[in-house]
């Protein structure tokens, strides 16, 4: 079995503590968390500890804590002829700074703490520098996952910013949605149709195929009715979209 620590107690290493937990070919030997309080649902599974004095041997040390704190964090470990990994996708390898083998176990997925995630479905990218530490990540990931990407430190970082806007802006333009729909007495459920169905059609068409709406049709006269209707700053980014797409398309509003 693969032993793992795992250090965090935020969303992602919530998760991944879950599913390891759940494997038949890892063993959690412990989680390290600041604040034992955020990590206290494992209490009775695995050993916790806030630490790091007390962390105990493992094959893999897995940071999944903020960026801003990996470097801080992993410079305070010593494990020679170990494999220290962090879960970041725009974090670059050499971010790690502990005294021990580096990785990069990084989980493509948005993660909320009480939405329960299938790891079988989801990407993990890994990266490592040395060979048989690459084996390793790879092992693991393929204990959770069907999904394991070799992707090194340039292309994690270009997919980091990719994904950020096929998801957190996507999920911002959801809740200016909402918004607009609350201040009108409209239920939002009216659109999640809409929404299941734009995410699907992408599976079979490439997204510049799946585009519809006014400004790839340059519907000036609809446009200009939208911007009318919109807030200030729902204004200023249903132009700059608008532009975008139809710049995309060709065309000039």
């Amino acid at each position: 079995m693969i032993k793992v620590t795992l250090l965090g107690g935020g969303n992602l290493a919530s998760h991944l503590a879950k599913t390891f937990l759940a494997s038949n070919q890892i063993e959690l030997v412990q989680i390290y968390n600041r604040t034992i309080k955020n990590i206290e649902q494992f209490k009775n599974k695995t050993l916790l500890t806030n630490n790091l004095k007390e962390l105990k041997t493992a094959d893999i040390y897995i940071i999944s804590i903020s960026d801003n704190e990996i470097a801080n964090l992993s410079a305070k470990l010593n494990f020679p002829d170990k494999l220290v990994v962090h879960t970041s996708g725009a974090m670059p390898l050499n971010e790690i700074k502990a005294k021990a083998n580096k990785g990069v176990f990084y989980p493509l997925q948005s993660f909320s703490k009480n939405k329960k995630v299938d790891f079988k479905n989801i990407p993990i990218c890994i990266e490592a520098n040395k060979p048989n530490d690459l084996v390793l990540l790879e092992k693991l990931a393929s204990a959770i996952t069907n999904h394991c990407y070799f992707i090194d430190t340039k292309q994690r970082e270009t997919l980091h910013v990719a994904a950020v806007f096929v998801n957190n802006f996507v999920n911002h333009l959801y809740h200016l949605g909402n918004g607009i729909c609350n201040s009108n007495n409209i239920p939002f459920e009216i659109l999640q149709p809409l929404i299941k169905e734009t995410a699907s059609k992408i599976t079979n068409l490439q997204p510049f195929e799946a585009q519809t709406g006014p400004a790839k049709r340059n519907d000036t006269k609809t446009i200009n009715k939208h911007l009318e209707f919109l807030s200030k700053n729902n204004k200023e980014i249903y132009q700059l979209l608008s532009n975008s797409i139809t710049k995309t398309y060709g065309e000039k509003l």
